[in-house]
C-alpha cells in the first residue's frame, strides 16, 4: 500500500483485507493476531504488505525456527533493519505462528503471517519495492515451510 499524498495511511492489514490464499474461515480466526500484530501507520515514501504461508506441521515446530523473540508464549516475533544503502532501508517487520484446527485427515494445520512497512527508495516506484520485499518474505516463508513440515514429518 502506498501512503496519501497528505500523511499517512494504514496498512492493508488494517483496512479489513484478508491476505491472499486465506479461506474466510481462517481469515475469521486469525483476525485478532492480524490486527493486533500487523498494522502499520504507513507515510509518504514507504509501502505495506501482508504475506501468509500455510504449512503442514503443528505451530510449536514452526515457532521453533525463529530468528528474533519479542513474545513466545503468543508465537510473535519482529526486526528492524534502520537506515542504510540497500532496498530494505528502514524495514521493520511482524511474523506470527498461529495454528488452526487440524485439517480433514487430522493433520495439524499452521498459518505464518508477515507484515512488513519499507521505505521506497529514490528511484523505485512502490510497485517495484513491494515486488522485491514481497520475494524476499514469500522465499523466506517457503523455506520456513520446507523445513519445519520436514521436522514435522521426522517427529512422527
Amino acid at each position: 500500500m502506498q501512503a496519501g499524498e497528505g500523511g499517512t495511511t494504514r496498512s492493508p492489514a488494517a483496512e479489513g483485507g484478508a491476505p491472499a490464499g486465506l479461506k474466510a474461515e481462517e481469515y475469521a480466526g486469525l483476525r485478532s493476531t492480524i490486527e493486533a500484530h500487523h498494522r502499520y501507520d504507513v507515510g509518504r515514501g514507504q509501502c505495506s504488505s501482508i504475506l501468509a504461508q500455510r504449512i503442514r506441521a503443528p505451530a510449536a515446530t514452526v515457532w521453533s525456527v525463529r530468528l528474533d523473540l519479542i513474545d513466545d508464549g503468543r508465537r510473535v516475533l519482529g526486526f528492524t533493519i534502520v537506515g542504510g544503502e540497500h532496498r530494505l532501508r528502514n524495514y521493520r517487520s511482524v511474523t506470527t505462528v498461529d495454528e488452526l484446527p487440524a485439517g480433514g485427515g487430522g493433520e495439524p494445520r499452521t498459518v505464518v503471517l508477515e507484515s512488513y512497512v519499507v521505505d521506497v527508495p529514490e528511484g523505485n516506484t512502490v510497485d517495484d519495492t513491494k515486488l522485491f520485499a514481497d520475494t524476499i518474505v514469500r522465499l523466506n516463508l517457503q523455506k520456513l515451510a520446507s523445513v519445519t513440515e520436514a521436522a514435522a514429518r521426522s517427529e512422527k
